[in-house]
């Protein structure tokens, strides 16, 4: 794999086309980021000898969210921190407002990053983080 900032050179690495989610119970995450998060399902089916179910989440701009049946993925996440999905939104107080009225476990309240834009961080059923972003206008 390389990359190139210099003019001319293909790129072997094109950008993120999505982002997969493993979960012990899919349909569950899955059902949250739509009923809750309100993210929209673009494609729902089964692959593999195990009919695992995967949900498919493409976003208005950025790479696709899928929530996928995995095997080797047990309970809760133990590391949270380490992957943290961010959605951009344009109303950071209305979301998280409308977050916590639903009784979205909140992890850190809404804080300011400079020249940046504004963060607030919560957990899905999964025990991962998401985090709500509003950026600053340019």
């Amino acid at each position: 794999m390389y990359l190139t900032r210099s003019g001319g050179e293909k790129k072997m690495i094109k950008g993120v086309e999505s982002i997969l989610l493993g979960s012990q119970n899919a349909k569950k995450l899955a059902d949250f980021y739509r009923d809750v998060i309100g993210l929209k399902v673009t494609m729902e089916a089964e692959v593999g000898e195990n009919n695992d179910e995967f949900f498919i989440f493409e976003m208005k701009s950025g790479s696709a969210l899928i929530v996928i049946d995995h095997s080797k993925v047990k309970g809760k996440n133990d590391s949270p921190e380490r992957y943290i999905l961010n959605f951009e939104v344009d109303d950071i107080d209305k979301e998280s407002k409308r977050l916590d009225g639903l009784k979205v476990k909140k992890i850190q309240d809404k804080y300011h990053v400079e020249d940046y834009g504004f963060i607030v961080t919560y957990e899905d059923p999964d025990g991962n983080f998401f985090q709500l972003v509003q950026v600053r206008e340019k």
